[in-house]
Order: structure tokens, then C-alpha cells, then sequence
């Protein structure tokens, strides 16, 4: 699977991809992750990619030249599943939207700053807007290493256990349960019984039970949509 990123801060996606799962990913060749600098396609000597904004205002608006021709020149050598906006007015993302991008072959992620991008960027390129929660950061950059690493350690053969990334949390709707390691006693702190005695159906029951009761109790909006 590849991704392509578009951003003016290259630099700062450097270590989120550079690291444990994500890279494991890339040294085996599931996952490929391009930076690309949107100043490197700016038309002027001073690479600037943005403007003032039409009808007056505070910031400066992302202009529509620079991602028109970085966009035009990935396209025309291959075909992209969708090419995403990281927006806090898009879509939220979810477990099971990146259930749901995992299973493509080619992104493209544009990451916005300032105050905003060219609405017809938006327009035109754009197939899908998507938000990390409900609040402002200063650029896309860190929302695009999230949905990355949300939708990379999906892909067969990223996780070293296949069977992980579908017991943890959101899928299904459901909270993961509670994990515990050795030592069995910790300061007369105990392991639940059920988890030493061995027996994998009262095993799997214990942990649906307590992944609903702590669904219940911690994110009530999951069991009632």
C-alpha cells in the first residue's frame, strides 16, 4: 500500500514514520510512505504557497497552483483510491474507516495550514475530508500520521499477530477488555481467576462481558448508534 503526503513541513513527518510498527511496515515492503514538499512546485523565487485571502480577513489562504501541480504529477503515474484532505469540518475518523481505507492500494493526503486552503482544491481534487476529533490543530501533518499508523497496522503481515489488531478497541463497537502480564500476585493485587485457569470459551466470555461493561460505563454512544 502507498501513501503520498503533501505538505510544507516535510521535516515533521520524519519521526512519526521512522519508528517501530510504521517502519517495520516499510522495511518489509507492505507499506510505502512519501513526504512530499508542496513548496518544491511554487512557481516563485521565494517558494511561497500562500496568499491573502479574497474579501479581507485574519491568516493567509493556501494557494490553489502548488497542490494543482503536485496533485497533476503523482496522478499521472498512478491511480489513486482517494485523495484525502485533513480537515477539522471533515468526516470523523473511525475504526471502521480505516477498516474501510486499509484495504485500498494508493493515497493521497493533503495536509492543510494557516487558515484554510483554496476552497477549489477542495473542489476539484479532493474525494474524501476527514477529521480527527473536534478541535483545531496548527496543520494536517500530525492527523496525517494518524490515520497512516491507524490504517498500516491493518494490513496482513504488518502486526506480528495477525489476530491483534481485530480483538482491539472500535471493533465491533466495542471497547477492548482489561490486559494483564505476569506476576499473577502484584502486592495482593491478582490477575483475574478466569485468565489462569486455561479455559479459552470462559476465557472469551470474561473478556465480551467486561469489554461491555467497561463500553457501557466509559463511551455509552458506542452501544446506543
Amino acid at each position: 500500500m502507498r501513501f503520498d503526503i503533501i505538505t510544507v513541513l516535510p521535516d515533521l513527518l520524519d519521526s512519526p514514520f521512522a519508528h517501530s510498527i510504521l517502519l517495520r511496515a516499510q522495511k518489509k515492503g507492505i507499506a510505502e510512505i512519501f513526504v512530499h514538499n508542496l513548496r518544491d512546485y511554487a512557481a516563485n523565487k521565494q517558494k511561497s504557497v500562500d496568499d491573502y485571502p479574497y474579501g479581507g480577513g485574519s491568516g493567509m489562504v493556501m494557494s490553489i497552483e502548488p497542490f494543482a501541480k503536485c496533485i497533476a504529477e503523482l496522478k499521472s503515474q498512478r491511480k489513486y483510491d482517494e485523495i484525502i484532505f485533513m480537515s477539522p469540518d471533515g468526516k470523523t475518523f473511525n475504526q471502521t474507516m480505516a477498516n474501510e481505507l486499509s484495504g485500498m492500494k494508493n493515497l493521497m493526503i493533503l495536509c492543510g495550514h494557516y487558515k484554510g486552503i483554496d476552497q477549489r482544491i477542495r473542489d476539484l481534487f479532493v474525494t474524501r475530508e476527514i477529521s480527527i476529533g473536534d478541535y483545531v490543530l496548527s496543520g494536517g501533518e500530525l492527523p496525517a500520521a494518524v490515520i497512516v499508523d491507524a490504517i498500516i497496522r491493518l494490513i496482513p503481515g504488518v502486526l506480528n499477530d495477525e489476530t491483534s489488531a481485530l480483538s482491539d478497541s472500535f471493533q465491533g463497537d466495542l471497547l477492548d477488555a482489561p490486559v494483564y502480564t505476569r506476576p499473577a500476585d502484584w502486592n495482593g493485587h491478582k490477575v483475574p481467576d478466569v485468565l489462569l485457569s486455561g479455559h479459552e470459551a470462559r476465557i472469551n466470555e470474561w473478556r465480551h462481558e467486561q469489554a461491555l461493561i467497561r463500553t457501557q460505563d466509559r463511551r455509552p454512544d458506542l452501544l446506543n448508534d
